[in-house]
């Protein structure tokens, strides 16, 4: 399959908050105004979720009106998870915020125990799949939690509460961009933040003045987002503009990438550098290990990459340049992934040994532990 989900861009923001927005309002539109109630509406946006998740799930690539309806009906729900626990069984919110957050801490602790990546630009196999659309959930319902929790139950308003998250989301930000934190890191913290700003925004926006919200109601509030998304949404089904990869009519060529793996300490880099380079297309992977423990390193990364068109073997050559030549010669390779020690342990980086293969014509990317 090609990567699931959309590309991070600022359309991907804008259509988040207001999705997360929309299942605050939708919501309370569907149980109060409509007059359905809060159980029968639980049932009923469920079982829609449930079609519209299955559809995302038989596609084999990033389809934005079904993955952005799952994201919506998924708002939906998450709510009405958390006022469901709160409302008719009397949970209170601090007890409802500390269990989804416990769930969603322990859904990426088992993410990570079974892929070694939370990165959401390699979505494209069944397991990976799952994992991202249950910690989605987790991330609406404690977002709905927490941002109830600081309005109403800590009586701080909606429109403060929405300036807090607002900075929070600021704060992750120039942690990404000025002081190096961790993209992955980054984006999650930025995601979950968006569920209680975006919750907090339609609060603010649906419930009466009296109770500090602009008393537009929830009905106005919820068709205002919905048509925007919508609109967004078109635009991006027709520009692809947050499509990661791009489908080609008929079979794509294959790139065949030889990986060279010196030293345990670059292995997790390598092991993210190959699956990027597997979501960006059709590849096949040859692992080389040069190594004094060699076998053992390739027996233990082999399963670390399942899923993905791998084969391995252990180099005879004591100089990395010779094995790195004889297996281009051996075989037709289109790029090559390096990893190796750190420089000051490095003996292939002593030898410039990057810049050397970049004389053998293809690209080399180097992966540093």
């Amino acid at each position: 399959m090609l990567n699931k989900v959309p590309e991070v861009t600022l359309y991907f923001w804008v259509i988040k908050v207001l999705c997360t927005t929309v299942g605050e309002t939708a919501s309370d539109y569907l149980t109060d105004n409509v007059g359905l109630g809060l159980t029968r509406v639980t049932f009923i946006t469920g079982a829609l979720l449930l079609a519209v998740l299955i559809a995302q799930f038989r596609a084999r690539r990033y389809m934005a009106p079904v993955y952005w309806l799952a994201v919506v009906l998924i708002s939906v729900v998450g709510t009405q998870i958390t006022d469901n626990l709160t409302d008719l069984h009397g949970v209170p919110l601090e007890t409802t915020t500390t269990i989804f957050g416990l769930a969603l801490a322990a859904t990426f602790v088992v993410w990570w125990l079974s892929e070694r990546t939370l990165s959401i630009h390699t979505i494209f196999t069944r397991r990976r799949e799952s994992f991202y659309w249950l910690a989605v959930l987790f991330t609406f319902a404690l977002g709905t939690a927490a941002g109830d929790l600081l309005s109403e139950r800590l009586s701080l308003g909606y429109a403060l509460s929405v300036g807090i998250f607002a900075a929070a989301i600021s704060v992750v930000a120039v942690a990404h961009y000025r002081l190096a934190l961790n993209a992955v890191a980054a984006f999650w913290a930025a995601y979950i933040l968006t569920r209680p700003l975006g919750a907090s925004i339609g609060d603010y926006m649906s419930q009466p003045r009296s109770a500090g919200g602009l008393g537009l109601g929830t009905t106005v509030t919820s068709f205002v987002f919905l048509g925007t998304i919508v609109v967004v949404v078109a635009f991006l089904t027709l520009t692809r503009r947050d499509v990661t990869e791009a489908a080609e009519l008929g079979d794509p060529p294959i790139t065949r990438i030889l990986v060279v793996l010196h030293g345990s300490s670059a292995l997790n880099g390598i092991l993210d550098a190959v699956h990027g380079r597997a979501a960006r297309g059709p590849a096949r992977f040859h692992l080389l290990v040069q190594d004094a423990q060699a076998r053992e390193v390739l027996a233990s990364t082999l399963p670390l990459l399942s899923g993905i068109d791998v084969e391995g073997s252990v180099s005879v050559r004591d100089n990395p340049m010779d094995a790195v030549e004889e297996s281009l010669h051996n075989g037709r390779f289109d790029e090559v992934i390096v990893g190796t020690e750190p420089h000051h342990l490095s003996h292939w980086l002593h030898v410039d040994l990057s810049h050397r293969l970049g004389h053998l014509g293809v690209p080399v990317t180097t992966v540093v532990g």
